[in-house]
């Protein structure tokens, strides 16, 4: 059994401000007492209910790209572990957003293999006898935040021991070293404040990926 502190961590392999949040999380496992455990939430499944409010642009992104490679991820854990999910997202999201290969079934073969997991879990990537595990995994974490928000979701024991949970924070580039690690304590201190709600400031560019 670790002694570290367990830190719970949602993401759908798709969303790139998620993507960098992992990568900033795992710089906080250096420099923290922390260990991160992965779980899957889905965009899809978060706006299945929401298609007809959304841009066309997102709910054709929705239907086209979003099923697929969550599809598999769930599989990779189920048949696999929930240990295989940290170097198989780590596998995807550098191919999907470092290298832009996009979330394409080959981009997800390539990754499969980059992770040492078999190929025949892309027999998953147009359905999934574990859909049942994909909704249980993604309301589990959206449980702990609210409808309101999306991916990343993050749950870790409190000062008081009491579990506190947020989504985000979004940020790019990801910190490295110490950065991060303050980062994570001001987010700790932050969350654990009963009546605070949210902060947030303007967003001027997109992802930074130049450091990872």
């Amino acid at each position: 059994m670790s002694d570290k502190t367990p830190v719970d961590f949602w993401f759908d392999p798709l969303c790139p401000w998620a993507w960098m949040t992992s990568r900033w999380v795992l710089e906080v496992e250096k420099v923290r007492d922390i260990e991160v455990r992965w779980h899957v939430m889905s965009l899809a499944v978060l706006n299945e209910d929401k298609l007809d409010d959304l841009p066309e642009e997102y709910r054709d992104m929705l239907a086209t790209k979003a099923w697929g490679p969550v599809r598999v991820v769930i599989a990779a854990q189920q048949e696999k572990g929930p240990e295989v999910l940290g170097d198989f997202y780590t596998a995807l999201g550098t191919r999907i957003h470092n290298q832009d290969e996009g979330p394409g079934k080959e981009t997800v073969a390539a990754a499969l293999k980059d992770a040492g997991l078999p190929e025949s879990l892309l027999e998953h990537w147009d359905s999934t006898p574990y859909e049942p595990e994909l909704r249980a995994s993604h309301q589990e974490g959206i449980d702990k935040v609210g409808q309101d928000v999306g991916t990343p979701v993050i749950a870790v024991a409190g000062p008081d021991g009491e579990q506190i949970a947020f989504f985000g924070p979004v940020v790019t580039p990801a910190p490295q070293g110490e950065e991060a690690g303050r980062l994570w304590d001001g987010t700790l201190a932050v969350a654990s404040v009963p009546g605070f709600y949210e902060i947030k400031r303007t967003r001027t560019k997109g992802p930074d990926f130049s450091n990872l």
